[in-house]
């Protein structure tokens, strides 16, 4: 048997990607009945009467349900500069939502090239410094640093309408044109009209064809997973004096002390003080 990819669902009909080709391959009944195969998915594949067919899926490391896809390395939370203007706010609750997911947020600043380098040089370092990488576009700008973070990675973006998400990958490849016109419609905030995931090959990595978390909802998410999984306290993890700590108001809490010695940024912090009202709202 050997490795592939699943990298396209249709019915009941899998697009793989297998030792640098494109198959279609078909499900054992017994995957189909259990755990059904969905785009992400690491599956087992081998030739049986001159079909390929999906033995196994392999353990997924993560999965989304909307969109239906698993195993996603990075999520790039696209931001403008200006028009409409940088929201640390929104940015901040992106970066939330997608680690709770176990996803790495990557920052991609957008129309990089019409601000000063003073304005730009602000956003860069409010999340460098926090250990966040940070990757600048704009027309002006060459597309080699958004290239290195894609390579060899399953992407998906986020972030909101307006701010360049697939003009900016059809810099990197033109060819992308031919599947924006419906996967355009995705990376806004119109009506989805695509009627399958689908992965496509790009700068030698894989990007969706959806914006992944177009959804800021906070509800039903567990608050001490969600407070343990803040990258900003992750190099803090455990140093609290209660196990359960929500770092808001219970003593001896190393984040709060980070905060004030300005290890811990203080604006991300007031956010997802924001963000644990949102979720003691949602389990009321």
């Amino acid at each position: 048997m050997k490795k592939a990819l699943i990298t396209r669902v249709v019915s009941n009909r899998y697009t793989v990607f297998i030792e640098g080709e494109f198959e279609v391959a078909t499900a054992m009944g017994k995957l189909r009945l259990g755990q059904k195969p969905i785009v992400g998915d690491y599956v087992m594949v081998e030739t049986l009467e001159n079909r390929l067919v999906i033995q196994e899926v392999l353990e997924r490391k993560n999965q989304l349900i909307r969109p239906l896809i698993a195993n996603i390395d990075q999520a790039l939370i696209v931001m403008s500069a200006m028009e409409p203007e940088f929201s640390y706010t929104l940015v901040d609750r992106l970066i939330f939502l997608i680690s709770y997911e176990s996803i790495e947020p990557v920052i991609v600043i957008s129309k990089a090239d019409l601000v000063s380098d003073e304005a730009l040089q602000e956003i860069v370092d409010e999340y460098e410094k926090s250990g966040y990488r940070v990757v600048k576009t704009g027309i002006t700008l060459p597309t080699s640093g958004l290239e290195s973070i894609l390579k060899d990675k399953v992407s998906v973006l986020s972030g909101q309408s307006g701010v360049g998400k697939s003009s900016l990958l059809n810099r990197i490849d033109a060819n992308l044109e031919l599947n924006t016109q419906e996967i355009s419609k995705a990376l806004g905030r119109g009506k989805h009209t695509t009627r399958h995931n689908q992965l496509y090959r790009i700068a030698d990595g894989w990007i969706a064809d959806t914006p992944g978390f177009s959804s800021l909802s906070f509800a039903n998410l567990d608050l001490i997973d969600f407070s343990q999984r803040i990258p900003d306290f992750v190099p803090y993890e455990g140093q609290c004096k209660y196990r359960d700590c929500l770092h808001i108001h219970e003593p001896g809490c190393t984040i709060k002390q980070k905060v004030e010695e300005k290890a811990i940024s203080l604006k991300r912090y007031q956010h997802y003080v924001d963000c644990v009202s949102l979720i003691r709202e949602g389990s009321r």
